[in-house]
C-alpha cells in the first residue's frame, strides 16, 4: 500500500512538470509570434509623418533639426538663389521640408502674371498630386512680420481667398514678386518668407514667356529646387 502511494505521488509530480513545460512552451511560442508580427509592421519614418493635425508641432521640430536658409531654384532660363528668413519659422521649415523630399522637382511655374509675380509649386504630374494628398493638404498659419514686404524678388506663400478669413497659407504653392516697384497691396495678406539674392534676370526671362488666357505658360517652365546651406 505504501509503495502504491509513492508511485501515485511520483506520477502526479511528473504530470505537473509536463503541464508546466507545455505552458512555458505555449507562452514562448506566443511571444515569438508577437515579435514576428511586430517586425512585420512598417517602420514609420519621422520625416514622413507630417499631416494637417500635427503641422505646427512637426515643423517646429523639423525646423530645429534643419536650420538651412539658402536654396537654389534651377530652371531652363537660369538659376534663382533665395535666402529664407529665420523669423518666419513655420514657412521656412515647410519650404526646406518640401525641398528635401523633392516635392518641387515635379512642379512648374504655372502662373506668369507679367509685371506682377511668377507663381509655382504645382503641376499636373501624378507624383505632385500624390504628394499633396499624402500629407493631407495641410495649411500654415500666417507669419506677418512688419519689415517683410512684397518688394522686387520677395518670396511669399500663395493662399486661397474664399472661406479663409485667417489668411492661411498654402504649403505647396509660392510666388516671387517680379514687379520692380514691388506689390505692396499684398503686404499682410500673404506671408513673405524669403528674398531672391541672385537671379533677378532669370525672373525677368520667365516673366516674358508666352502664356494663355489663364496666365499658364504655353510651354511648361519646369523647376528643381535644392538646398545650398
Amino acid at each position: 500500500m505504501k509503495n502504491t502511494r509513492i508511485l501515485f505521488f511520483l506520477i502526479a509530480i511528473a504530470m505537473l512538470f509536463q503541464c508546466k513545460e507545455k505552458q512555458a512552451n505555449t507562452t514562448t511560442s506566443k511571444n515569438i509570434n508577437q515579435k514576428k508580427k511586430q517586425l512585420k509592421k512598417p517602420i514609420e519614418k519621422a520625416w514622413d509623418s507630417l499631416n494637417r493635425h500635427n503641422t505646427e508641432a512637426f515643423l517646429t521640430e523639423f525646423g530645429k533639426q534643419n536650420p538651412e536658409t539658402l536654396v537654389l531654384i534651377k530652371t531652363d532660363f537660369g538659376n534663382i538663389k533665395i535666402r529664407l528668413f529665420e523669423d518666419v519659422p513655420m514657412h521656412r521649415a515647410n519650404f526646406i521640408f518640401l525641398t528635401k523630399i523633392k516635392y518641387f522637382n515635379t512642379t512648374v511655374f504655372y502662373r506668369i502674371a507679367k509685371n506682377f509675380v511668377i507663381q509655382g509649386g504645382n503641376s499636373d504630374e501624378m507624383y505632385t498630386q500624390k504628394e499633396r494628398r499624402k500629407y493631407g493638404n495641410y495649411l500654415l498659419k500666417p507669419e506677418f512680420i512688419k519689415n517683410r514686404k512684397h518688394v522686387f524678388g520677395a518670396l511669399a506663400a500663395a493662399r486661397e481667398y474664399e472661406n479663409n478669413d485667417d489668411k492661411l497659407s498654402s504649403p505647396f504653392e509660392f510666388y516671387i514678386v517680379q514687379q520692380k516697384g514691388g506689390s505692396h497691396h499684398l503686404d499682410n495678406e500673404h506671408t513673405v518668407f524669403g528674398q531672391v539674392i541672385e537671379g533677378f534676370s532669370t525672373i525677368n526671362k520667365i516673366s516674358k514667356v508666352k502664356v494663355g488666357v489663364d496666365e499658364w505658360p504655353v510651354n511648361d517652365v519646369k523647376m528643381t529646387i535644392e538646398i545650398i546651406e
